[in-house]
């Protein structure tokens, strides 16, 4: 009998469940974008760098930078960086959160027990029932709950469980691009600080020249204590360049420390340097149709676009009956005496009829969380293309920056040469001199910052490109699984799937 029982049950949940349907809007990835560039004019790279369009960044693109001091700092960085495994324990709450949401899917099983002392009164069973002895019974077995999900409740509720999983990922990969994006920006502003600190050191020095040639000329009386003054002046003006470099230098080598995962005082950075660092020849620049697919942070909004779809279809059922079948399969007995097999199976229906507007309410803020997310999705593809072209422009602007700060330094160094050797002959102020010192030190430190623009602008075009990284589950080749074509509208949100 009790066999049987369990075999009619199975059957009903199985033809029951053969027959349920989803729900609420099929999910569409928006349409991705059919332009072709992302400036309107075509931006002039200099000789020795170019772009290679189409062409995939590769997965560690520090790498191209060709120092080995970066490769080091970015495995300790990923290895120690307390933010980016804060990220993963919550990718990984993520994907327990799929298994909560596809236990909804399977029969519950329970198991009960309870023992109980009885004494019946006259009004039940008959006026008899009052002579029944006092008695102690008990009942001990299980409990099997099945909710046969008819109009796809719980699996949609997978399918959001799955795209939130999906945002998870997307962080993960977004706080990984942004963690090695600074790790590779300091240790370029660490190297930057110490040329430039380098370079003030050879200006304070060269000051010292000056004020020991208008010494000397004073010592002659060719010159009066005003000009020993000015060049006394220029001196202390320049070691006052120094404290506010060594700062920023303290600074940056902190940041990195703290990226590192670690205290200041207990890891120190490389002496970085610039010429430890090669700037990339060829520039791997993905089309903007492919550019959607590899930059997390727009990954991420289609993920959360397509649970708020999941949401909308979640609402959207609350309107259908649910149906749900349990079983009870007990032992019951009297506590002194024998036991005997106890069974019920139950079916239950719970028709919405009446909720004040809740249910619609729902529904509503559910589309428009959909609208919201769709926004959010336009706007992050806006964005993208937007950094990207201004990192180009910024790439074809660097090369003349620096070729005009490298001309205006050796034009400035030829001057101060000559002006120091026309001032010992008389032929020149130390007026004269100072001014041509002035925009020495000028020329020097504008083509160090020129030098590190550069590169910094080189490695946040590779940013821009989402970093060449891709979770496992993702392949530039092969579309998304849960994707299909589509203009990103609300979907139609009528029964699917019947």
């Amino acid at each position: 009998m009790n066999a049987s029982l369990l075999r009619g049950a199975a059957v009903l949940a199985l033809s029951l469940g053969v027959a349920a349907c989803s729900v609420g809007p099929e999910f569409e990835a928006p349409k991705t974008p059919d332009q072709t560039a992302y400036t309107a004019d075509p931006v002039a790279l200099p000789a020795d760098q170019r772009l290679a369009e189409g062409e995939k960044l590769r997965a560690d693109w520090w790498a191209l930078l060709q120092s080995p001091d970066l490769d080091a700092t970015v495995e300790q960085a990923v290895a120690g960086n307390w933010s980016l495994a804060s990220m993963k324990a919550r990718l990984a709450r993520s994907e327990e959160g799929i298994r909560v949401a596809g236990a909804r899917l399977m029969p519950q099983v329970d198991g009960a027990s309870g023992i109980a002392r009885n004494q019946y009164g006259a009004s039940f069973l008959g006026p008899e029932a009052k002579t029944f002895p006092l008695f102690s019974a008990y009942s001990a077995g299980a409990t099997v709950s099945y909710d046969l999900d008819l109009f796809g409740r719980n699996r949609r509720g997978v399918e959001k469980a799955e795209a939130e999983a999906e945002v998870a990922q997307d962080e993960v990969d977004a706080a990984l691009l942004t963690l090695t994006g600074n790790v590779a920006l300091q240790s370029v502003q660490i190297a930057s600080l110490r040329a430039q600190i380098a370079a003030t050191g050879r200006i304070i020095e060269s000051d010292r020249k000056t004020l020991d040639l208008v010494r000397a000329a004073r010592g002659t009386g060719a010159i009066t204590d005003i000009d020993v003054l000015a060049a006394q002046s220029q001196l202390d003006r320049d070691r006052t360049l120094l404290p506010a470099l060594r700062q920023q230098l303290a600074v940056a080598q902190d940041a990195l420390a703290t990226l590192i995962g670690k205290s200041p005082a207990e890891w120190r950075a490389p002496d970085f340097a610039l010429d430890g660092f090669t700037l990339p020849a060829e520039l791997p620049v993905a089309v903007p149709s492919e550019l959607v697919r590899v930059r997390p942070d727009i990954r991420a909004a289609e993920a959360r676009l397509h649970a708020a779809s999941a949401a909308i279809g979640m609402a959207e059922a609350d309107f259908y009956p649910n149906l749900t079948l349990s079983a009870d399969l007990a032992e019951q007995g009297l506590t002194g005496g024998a036991a005997g097999a106890a069974w019920s199976l139950l079916g239950g229906v719970t028709v919405p009829i009446f909720h004040g507007g809740e249910l619609e309410a729902r529904k509503a803020a559910a589309e428009d969380d959909y609208q919201a997310s769709l926004a959010d999705y336009r706007q992050a593809v806006v964005g993208a293309f937007g950094q990207v072209a201004d990192t180009l422009h910024a790439l074809g602007n660097d090369s003349d920056q620096l070729d005009s700060e490298t001309r205006s330094l050796s034009s400035s160094t030829s001057t101060l040469t000559l002006t120091r050797l026309g001032y010992g002959v008389g032929n020149a102020s130390v007026v004269q001199v100072l001014d041509a010192q002035r925009q020495s030190e000028q020329a020097e430190l504008g083509a160090i910052r020129a030098r590190t623009q550069r590169y910094t602008d080189s490695i946040k075009l590779f940013l821009a490109m989402g970093g060449g990284r891709l979770p496992a589950t993702h392949d530039l080749n092969d579309s998304r699984p849960t994707a299909r074509v589509g203009g990103g509208r609300l979907p139609n949100t009528r029964t699917a799937g019947l």
